[in-house]
């Protein structure tokens, strides 16, 4: 079986969680390839290809927050989901969003996780090692 790195897509609008969640990836000495999209718009242009946007292949782990202008978290979920190419994408969502409503939604759209960020750098290191285990334990599509 060839081995092929999991990529990361981090979907996130906020900037200062962009750079916390890379830096989590970098002192946890990942090398996995990282990409971000600052919405699910943008995100799903990467998914596809479209808009210009180069295709990001299989495999890969999206990490989605929540809340987003343009298109949220719970509509690109959606989106996704009813996409013959895209159903079965790896999801887990990393918001600050604690809500109930929130997570309901999104384990409805099946997705593998809902991880809150935490102002605890130390414990996003951690959050971030165990979507590395996850990776490397099991078989993701191609």
């Amino acid at each position: 079986m060839d081995f092929e790195p999991v990529k990361f897509l981090i979907v996130d609008d906020d900037e200062v969680s962009i750079m916390k969640i890379k830096r989590a990836i970098k002192k946890a000495n990942l090398g996995n390839p990282v990409f971000v999209a600052m919405d699910g718009i943008e995100a799903l242009e990467m998914l596809r290809g479209d808009a210009g946007q180069e295709r990001i292949t299989q495999p890969y782990i999206v990490t989605l927050d929540i809340n987003m202008p343009r298109m949220d978290g719970h509509e690109f979920l959606k989106e996704i989901r009813e996409d013959p190419n895209l159903h079965n994408v790896v999801v887990f969502v990393l918001t600050t969003s604690n809500s109930e409503a929130d997570i309901q939604a999104a384990y409805e759209k099946n997705v593998a996780g809902y991880i809150l960020k935490e102002n605890s750098e130390y414990s996003l290191i951690e959050k971030i090692n165990m979507l590395e285990r996850f990776s490397n334990l099991v078989v993701l599509p191609k």
